[in-house]
This record gives C-alpha cells, sequence and structure tokens, in this order.
C-alpha cells in the first residue's frame, strides 16, 4: 500500500477510515483524507489491517479513527454519537455451547470497551455485522447502534496496539428502508455533525500536548489487557 493518508493532529499520525465516498461530504473533506475501506466488516478488516501493517515501516499510526454513518431505532437521526461500546452481531457459535456474539477460543468478551473517550460527546453502544438493520430486525439488536465495519476496525487496531476511536451519525432506523435514498437522506446532516466531532477531537489532542501528554487523547490509560490484541486461545467457559 502507498500514500497511506495519515493526518497530522497535535503532533499524531492520525488514520482515518471511512467505508464509502456517499459519507464523505463536503465538511469532512475540509479537515482530513480517509483511506476509505469498502462496506462490511471483511472489507474494513483487510483494509485496516494492510493500512496499519503498511504504516510499520514508516513510523507507524498514533490513532485510527473510524467514522461515517449508522442505523438506530432509539437515537435521533442525524446525531453524532462516539462507540464506547461494540459488539459483532454476526457471530453466534451458540450451537457449540457458547453464547451469542462470543468468538470461539478467544478470551474476549462479546463487548468490547472503547476506553479512549472525547469529552463532551455523546456515548452509545454499537452493533457491528455484514448485515443491512431494518424495521422489526432493530428488535433483536441489545446496542443502541449498528453499522458493519468497527468491530473488525477494532481487531486489527488490537492486533497491532493502535487505539481507536468511533464516530458514528445517525442516518437511518426511525422507519423500516425502502431503498438506497432512506440512507442518504441524512448524510449531508451526519457529514456535518462528525466533522464538529473531529473538531473536538482535534481540540482534545490539541490539549492534551499542550499540557504535556505524550499519547493520544491527552495521554489516558492504555487499553484494557483483552484489547491489546494478544487474546488468549482457551476455550471460554
Amino acid at each position: 500500500m502507498t500514500d497511506l493518508p495519515l493526518t497530522p493532529i497535535a503532533g499524531h499520525r492520525v488514520l482515518f477510515l471511512m467505508a464509502a465516498e456517499p459519507e464523505y461530504g463536503p465538511h469532512l473533506r475540509a479537515r482530513f483524507t480517509p483511506l476509505i475501506t469498502g462496506v462490511g466488516p471483511v472489507e474494513g478488516a483487510v483494509a485496516a489491517t494492510a493500512a496499519l501493517a503498511a504504516a510499520m515501516s514508516s513510523g507507524g499510526v498514533d490513532l485510527v479513527v473510524s467514522l461515517g454513518s449508522a442505523g438506530s431505532a432509539r437515537l435521533e437521526q442525524g446525531s453524532v454519537h462516539q462507540a464506547a461500546r461494540v459488539a459483532y452481531r454476526d457471530m453466534d457459535a451458540s450451537p457449540l455451547g457458547f453464547a451469542p456474539g462470543i468468538t470461539p477460543f478467544l478470551d474476549l468478551p462479546a463487548e468490547l470497551d472503547l476506553p479512549l473517550i472525547i469529552p463532551g460527546l455523546s456515548q452509545a453502544s454499537l452493533s457491528t455485522g455484514a448485515n443491512i438493520v431494518s424495521g422489526a430486525a432493530y428488535d433483536g439488536i441489545a446496542q443502541d447502534m449498528v453499522d458493519m465495519e468497527t468491530f473488525a476496525i477494532l481487531r486489527a487496531c488490537q492486533r497491532f496496539d493502535v487505539p481507536l476511536v468511533a464516530l458514528r451519525g445517525i442516518s437511518d432506523g426511525k422507519t423500516p428502508l425502502e431503498g438506497l435514498a432512506d440512507w442518504t437522506d441524512y448524510l449531508h446532516l451526519v457529514d456535518a455533525r462528525l466533522a464538529e466531532a473531529v473538531d473536538s477531537l482535534a481540540a482534545h489532542l490539541q490539549s492534551g500536548a499542550a499540557s504535556g501528554g505524550t499519547g493520544p487523547m491527552a495521554g489516558p490509560a492504555r487499553a484494557p489487557a483483552y484489547l491489546s490484541g494478544k487474546a488468549k486461545t482457551e476455550r471460554s467457559k
């Protein structure tokens, strides 16, 4: 991979990841150039892993920011939230005795924490999966919002020990989807509000640099042990 689009913020090398061009509107274009991963957990994992591996030979990445649209039947359309926890709704090995969401033979919980928090932003839980969720399908999802890439990107970040911030704007979910336009209708508003969230992130990073912090997010505690990407290969009990 060549020409990895890293954005310098307060001395940190930040990699912004987005799934698709329609989410990358004029407000975000004025702030950074993202790596477009493609849609879904497979494309997200492949692109994030390739980018982080390529960056290792040129100084690495200090922070990954995954951002874009999300669906929700609970949260206001057009609102923006930082994911505080993320689950993988595609994983269901319950016929083998594992709880839904638990990946067999990994010592990982069904929901993974995202410990780097931007002050002042609304926090919500997030469910990642390969399907488009609509209508009554929300009834079976415990998390506040749904997307298609963040959990996969988090696992790639864990492997390379790079912290992740996930920002999502609610584009749909109030009513059942009936076509592509039901997703794109709110993307202009999501673009503007995500840009404001990126500004908050940058301000927080700048504040950390001004106060002598050395790590992303003004030097908070590193991710919990289970976020190190070195998960045990023991069967969950």
